[in-house]
């Protein structure tokens, strides 16, 4: 396999922004690698193996013709790095690599196919590199990439022939004189692929062809002529060295046992998680067939029953006391679930399996007893879930002392996923099968076993997990967080999710039929725009369109073209003066915002409410999202947002909706961390914050500040606290990078605590491999080492970040906690629905108004003390947006 051609298509071939670690590492050429290996090891089969590399642009062929590749773009940033990945997850699989300083993966590959045919092998060569077409033979055969890295085509003698009408041995010929504007490689002029087919077929050779030029009749010929000692060079330049020296035979390519944990950990770290995939790469590991299960570890052999009516009262008496595992079969969609099976291990070795549907009234009063016994402990995994549907049994869940998807995700906020299978492979080297999904249980009594076999497993594996993180937790100073903090905030989160938000269907109905003819009216204009109708939603038609037909300024190059993303549009619309960029931008958001209230619309459930679902362990900051729907994605700073917003309204025997959210938090944090008086004193001042600081740095009085100083540094502030570059802020602001670089050296000049504050965490990080919060949630960034530049400065980018909006966001949950508190122990009817960002969603039960506001502004502002005082604002309406301030 060419590992260099192979990487690079796979990189254009996948977008790399969806294929980013939590750190910023870029994985797309990885994962496109990994997946056609693991296809064409499948589906060839083969007994030997190798991967060549290229080792750099340095080469025999660039000292003799130093234009060699010259005209190639330097590598994109996002590439960079992942090369030398892949050679990891190759290590991995113990297949043999191949980098010879001064040759290219071609000249590699050549050797190894001459030696293996010669030896009496059948070769198979992965390559997106048609000079490799000259190796084919009977017994080499090419397998060339004709659509991304997902399809191969197999070049024979007779493909190569039935392709360019040439042998294999000729097609060097054919490449010097076609030239290659790809390798810089020029061709002669007024000769294209049909003549240099036909001049070898009628020669012979490209040596005969040299001897005979003279034969070669009109203008063609005469440029031939005067472009001889050219393609005599390009000639030489595509012939692949077959005799490069080797560290290693053919003989030694023979295909290894994989090191499967490293494998398993490699794909862990890189967040490659597609289940597909993994399953793909095992599958072909030579040592799969002779593979023994691995050796239980001490202490987790189950004695497992499945339990039926009445057997689970006397079970919970003989086992309940002590700390115990649970899984759980559930389901729960639009407001409404159910649990369907419950297993439940302890750490002796005994485990219970048992379907809820039958249990008989012993069983039910024993199991309520237990499950909401504070005394009695419970480890669980994703308890939320547990927490959300329990209830619709009537099952009140009190004393889970450990949930190890939250633990994991304090001791390891970087993570992707933090599925079961996944940290049990990890942290217990324990492998585990699958139960139902969706609460479907199976047929049959064989079925019925493995079912309870299954999550009987699950059980043990939370359980013993949970004494795992118990000592990491402690070790990375979580278990406060996790105990005081994470796990109340489960409890909290679910009863939200249960309660949802009253919507207003018809409302939503009528934004929607508005946005999708504000859609229409954009088709419409954009066809009248250039005068016939085309695809507004096809990039290649409307490259065709903005490019060819209008002839607009170029965007950025991508492999499929000019891009035509919202970005490129937004410049195109500064650049022109044509109205098609700014009617797609339309269109656009338009479209965006219909997608947006029709899955609104979708999730309202039977009881009139949208009930979203809550995710603590997405944002590594610690920020909570929302999933199904997303409410987040709803807009709050347009028209439109404001108006979709009017379709959460209050519900049936409230009054109101009331919303409180925090004033400029990450900037209050920032200066309480940075203690820069300064910005403590224009918190303090009471006047407007960001007048105040542009006053200050532009050296004016408060009065002379205009707005758009006002935006600079309102951007400034913000993009400080979110880590932003002088690069970033230029993009921002739309100027140029030199005016936002001296508008931050200015800023500093008058806020040096905040200067001072931002190069101490970056170094502290960089010593100690982690930031913190003022609540001691730590994030874990190994990248601020990275030798790879990329890695390194998006590192430095979420150091700078993660304290400030991880304590914001660790204020809010505290805020949340203290309110909920306070609503239940003053004995009111008002209840917490959302949170989205910032802000905090209530929904006011009749003459409680004063009460709750008076109870919420109180438990907020005390949720932390900071030097830039929190600020908390409140309003009440009878829908979202009714109730903003």
């Amino acid at each position: 396999m060419d590992g260099h051609s192979l990487a690079y298509r796979a990189f254009f071939a996948l977008p790399a922004e969806n294929f980013t670690t939590a750190s910023g590492q870029t994985t797309n050429a990885v994962y496109g690698f990994a997946s056609m290996l693991a296809n064409t090891l499948r589906d060839e089969a083969p007994t030997h193996f190798a991967v060549a590399f290229d080792v750099s642009r340095k080469t025999w062929r660039s000292q003799d013709f130093p234009e060699y590749k010259a005209n190639r773009s330097s590598t994109p940033d996002e590439f960079k790095g992942q090369v030398e990945l892949i050679g990891e997850l190759l290590d991995t699989m113990n297949a043999v690599r191949f980098a010879v300083d001064g040759f290219e993966a071609d000249d590699i590959i050549a050797t190894l196919a001459t030696r293996a045919e010669a030896a009496g092998f059948e070769v198979l060569i992965v390559t997106g590199d048609r000079d490799s077409f000259q190796l084919v033979s009977d017994h080499v055969t090419v397998l060339y990439p004709t659509k991304g890295v997902s399809e191969l085509t197999r070049f024979t003698p007779e493909k190569v022939q039935e392709k360019y009408g040439l042998t294999p041995s000729q097609y060097p010929d054919f490449a010097a004189l076609r030239g290659d504007p790809s390798d810089n490689l020029p061709g002669i002029p007024g000769v294209g692929e049909k003549t240099a087919t036909k001049w070898i077929n009628q020669f012979g050779s490209f040596a005969e062809l040299v001897e005979r030029a003279d034969e070669v009749k009109g203008k063609v010929g005469q440029s031939l002529r005067d472009h001889l000692e050219a393609v005599k060079l390009n000639r030489h330049l595509t012939e692949l060295v077959r005799d490069v020296e080797l560290p290693k035979s053919v003989g030694d390519l023979e295909r290894a046992p994989y090191d499967r944990t490293a494998l398993k950990g490699f794909l862990e770290v890189l967040e490659i998680r597609n289940p597909s995939l993994r399953e793909r790469l095992l599958a072909v590991d030579p040592g799969a067939a002779e593979d023994e299960p691995p050796a239980p570890a001490a202490g987790v052999e189950l004695d497992g029953s499945v339990l039926g009516a009445g057997e689970l009262a006397p079970w919970l008496e003989r086992h309940g006391a002590q700390p115990l595992g649970v899984a759980t079969v559930a389901a729960w969609a639009l407001g409404v679930g159910s649990v369907s099976e419950i297993a439940l291990a302890a750490a002796g070795g005994a485990a219970a399996w048992f379907d809820t549907t039958q249990l008989d009234e012993a069983d039910e009063r024993a199991f309520a007893s237990w499950i909401s016994d504070p005394d009695r402990p419970k480890v669980m995994h994703g308890a939320k879930e547990a927490l959300r549907v329990f209830p619709e049994h009537g099952w009140d869940i009190r004393g889970i002392t450990m949930d190890t998807a939250l633990a994991a995700y304090l001791v390891k906020p970087g993570r992707r996923s933090f599925a079961l299978d996944a940290l049990s492979v990890e942290y217990l080297h324990r492998e585990l099968a699958p139960a139902a999904a969706d609460g479907q249980l199976a047929f049959g009594a064989e079925d019925e076993q493995a079912e309870a076999d299954a999550l009987m497993a699950q059980a043990r594996a939370v359980l013993d997990l949970g004494e795992t993180f118990g000592g990491r937790l402690g070790e990375v100073g979580a278990g406060e967080l996790l105990h005081d903090m994470e796990l109340p905030t489960s409890l909290l989160l679910a009863r939200m999710e249960r309660h949802g938000i009253s919507a207003d269907r018809a409302h939503l109905e009528a934004m929607e039929q508005q946005f999708a003819g504000a859609v229409q009216q954009a088709v419409k204009e954009a066809h009248a725009s250039v005068g016939h109708e085309f695809n507004l939603g096809s990039p290649k038609q409307l490259q065709e369109v903005f490019f060819g037909e209008l002839n607009l300024p170029k965007t950025k190059k991508t492999k499929t073209g000019y891009t035509t993303d919202a970005d490129a549009l937004a410049w195109l619309a500064n650049q022109t003066d044509h109205e098609l960029p700014v009617i797609m931008l339309r269109h656009r958001e338009q479209a965006r915002l219909r997608s947006t209230v029709e899955g609104l619309i979708k999730t309202i459930a039977a009881d009139g409410r949208i009930h979203t679902t809550f995710s603590q362990t997405v944002a590594a900051t610690g920020r909570l999202s929302s999933t199904d729907p997303n409410l987040q994605n709803v807009p709050v700073r347009t028209d439109e947002g404001r108006a979709i917003r009017r379709g959460f309204v209050v519900g049936e025997g409230f009054e109101s909706l009331m919303t409180a959210d925090y004033s400029q938090i990450e900037l209050r944090v920032m200066a309480h961390l940075s203690e820069d008086e300064g910005l403590i004193e224009a918190f303090t001042s009471g006047e407007d914050l960001h007048t105040t600081v542009a006053s200050q740095v532009f050296g004016v009085e408060g009065s002379a500040v205009d707005a758009e100083m006002r935006r600079k540094i309102k951007a400034m502030s913000y993009g400080l606290a979110y880590g932003l570059s002088a690069f970033g802020l230029s993009q921002q602001l739309n100027i140029e990078a030199a005016e936002a670089r001296a508008l931050m050296d200015t800023y500093f000049e008058r806020f040096g605590g905040v200067r001072d504050y931002l190069r101490r965490v970056v170094d502290e990080a960089r010593a100690t491999g982690y930031t913190a919060t003022m609540f001691g949630r730590r994030r874990y960034l190994p990248d601020l080492n990275s030798d790879n530049r990329q890695r390194r400065e998006a590192a430095e980018r979420m150091a700078l970040n993660a304290p400030i909006q991880g304590t914001a966001a660790d204020i809010v949950k505290m805020a949340m906690l203290r309110v909920d508190a306070a609503l239940r122990e003053a004995g009111l009817a008002s209840r917490m629905l959302l949170q989205v960002h910032d802000e905090i969603v209530l929904e006011i039960a009749p003459g409680e108004r004063e009460r709750v506001e008076e109870l919420v502004r109180r438990e907020m502002s005390a949720a932390a003390e900071l030097r830039a005082p929190l600020d908390v604002s409140v309003g009440v309406g009878p829908d979202w947006e009714s109730a903003a301030h």
